[in-house]
């Protein structure tokens, strides 16, 4: 055991990590990161499942703050996979010179705020213990793996593994029965790449997807060259946009004839990204009928791919809109279902009661005998890295106990109670769920930076949220989640894949660039809905 004495502590030494690292120690601060795996990369690093990649494009996928950083690293695709996307990080590590302030393999554990020295006491899974001023955590919005689910998980037979801890030396897929659980982004990236490995392929769908194809070309010399052009235009725009990626909404629906939406439609989905998404008509967040006509087109297009009438019904949405639930890309997807050696089981109506040593077991009592489960069960989302981190704050409260009752935060960076704990990736922010991740993190561990700064400039030690900003922004941000209609569906948007998990929609809906300029002006009244001391 050892004792080590900080300014600022940081949680992760992933895309948040890394950079809120590099900003507090060029402020001069001692600042340690903290992670529990044994490299950089957060997602990036325990997301090794086959199949696993960007569907943001990777040139917007990058700090944008040092531009012979962005320059000094080439992708060779679109949207390039885990291994290349770890390789980035690690060449960030590198370059900023970041890995002498990192302590890998160690879990916090623990901390607690003491009221009469205004610091943090951290404790690791090791026993070490840290005093520190700040505490920022950059654990990750989709880190908290939902792993333990189904009684008798621990008498397969076989071989059972998270996506989210898939072992780094990979798992034999050869010839074995092999079952997911699980189709949202991560289930369909696994399905598709694995299909033609199995023996037999078995797809437990509880929520079918409105999948979107992924173009994926890959870049050569001039390709490369043409995005880096593009630095000082994106460094600009990324930050502005609803989402934080490069493209946009610009029309309004009820501007075009039908003619000129079918064109918009269509353009956006050949796009072969996430644009269609992000980036058509504003107004399939908030106009049922919008919604209908948008969504029934997607649902036309996978039909026309699918073609048996039993596959359809249970691969295509029909009971919640289009972009209401996180949309996955996918390559060649529906198509897996026509292989002999594929089967979609459903189990929404039949759900899973146990798994057996055999394999896995539904209510009707039907048992499907397999060699390995892959558990594309998700994640405990925007809370569950904190949650699972005993964090005390004023009068010892619990924020795992506050946030079981209700999720509260203020604008996602702080919350009421906890003073010194400022957050990346937490509820109530658009990083929460809805971003171009980097485009948000980048804005948030800026503003902690800055606000670090602030304080220190002034002569101050402690921030915090008063109770009546907090519930300012709650109000705010419920009123405009309200009238979205991600708040009308069940999804991890609003808690619903966690039990007992308090329903609140975790993304801020009024958008990135929206946030961006709500935050910079609290920060810019003086920290307007914090208190300073």
């Amino acid at each position: 055991m050892s004792d080590t004495t900080l300014d600022a502590l940081v949680i992760g030494a992933g895309v948040a990590g890394l950079y809120q690292l590099d900003q507090l120690r060029e402020q001069g601060l001692t600042v340690r990161a903290y992670d529990t795996a044994s490299g950089v990369g957060g997602t990036w690093y325990w997301n090794r499942y086959p199949g696993a990649k960007f569907d943001s494009e990777a040139y917007i996928y990058q700090y944008l703050f040092d531009e012979d950083l962005y320059k000094g690293w080439s992708w060779s695709s679109r949207f390039p996979g885990q291994a290349e996307i770890e390789q980035w990080l690690n060449y960030v590590a590198d370059t900023l010179d970041l890995r002498r302030d990192i302590s890998f393999d160690t879990t916090i554990v623990r901390a607690v705020f003491d009221e009469d020295t205004h610091r943090w006491t951290v404790t690791t899974d090791s026993g070490d213990t840290i005093d520190t001023q700040y505490l920022v955590t950059c654990a990750g919005m989709l880190s908290a793996p939902m792993s333990d689910l189904f009684p008798g998980q621990q008498d397969f037979a076989g071989q059972i593994v998270h996506t989210a801890r898939w072992p780094s030396e990979g798992v034999d897929l050869a010839g074995k029965r092999v079952g997911v659980i699980g189709n949202g982004a991560t289930g369909i990236q696994v399905i598709q790449t694995i299909a033609d490995q199995v023996d037999a392929l078995t797809v437990f769908i509880r929520t079918p997807q409105y999948a979107l194809p992924m173009k994926n070309p890959s870049y050569g010399p001039d390709d490369v060259a043409a995005y880096k052009a593009r630095f000082d235009e994106l460094r600009e725009n990324l930050p502005h946009t609803f989402t934080g990626f490069e493209y946009d909404f610009t029309d309004a629906w009820d501007d075009l004839t039908p003619e000129q939406r079918r064109a918009r439609l269509e353009a956006d989905y050949e796009n072969g990204s996430l644009k269609l998404w992000l980036a058509s008509f504003a107004e399939i967040f908030s106009d049922e009928q919008v919604s209908e006509e948008v969504s029934e087109f997607v649902r036309a297009k996978m039909r026309a791919r699918l073609r048996d009438p039993e596959l359809c019904d249970l691969l295509i949405p029909s009971d919640y809109g289009f972009g209401t639930h996180r949309v996955p890309l996918e390559s060649g997807y529906l198509e897996i279902y026509h292989r002999d050696n594929v089967k979609a089981v459903a189990v929404k109506d039949n759900p899973i009661t146990e798994i057996v040593p055999e394999g896995i077991v539904l209510a009707d009592g039907t048992r499907h005998d397999l060699d390995v489960i892959i558990m594309a069960t998700g994640f405990d989302a925007g809370t569950g890295a904190l949650t699972r981190i005993d964090i005390r704050g004023r009068d010892d409260r619990s924020l795992a106990e506050e946030w079981g009752r209700d999720i509260r935060t203020m604008m996602g960076l702080m919350v009421h109670g906890y003073p010194n704990l400022l957050t990346t990736g937490a509820p109530l922010a658009p990083s929460a769920a809805l971003c171009n991740m980097t485009t948000c993190l980048q804005q948030q561990t800026e503003w902690i930076s800055d606000a670090i700064g602030y304080l220190q400039a002034h002569g101050k030690s402690v921030i915090e949220p008063t109770q009546e900003g907090q519930d300012a922004w709650v109000a705010h941000h419920d009123e405009l989640a309200d009238a979205n209609l991600i708040s009308k569906t069940t999804s991890w948007y609003v808690g619903s894949n966690v039990p007992d998990k308090p329903r609140r929609v975790l993304s801020y809906t009024g958008g990135v660039g929206t946030y961006r300029d709500e935050t910079i002006e609290a920060a810019e009244a003086g920290y307007k809905g914090f208190a300073i001391s």
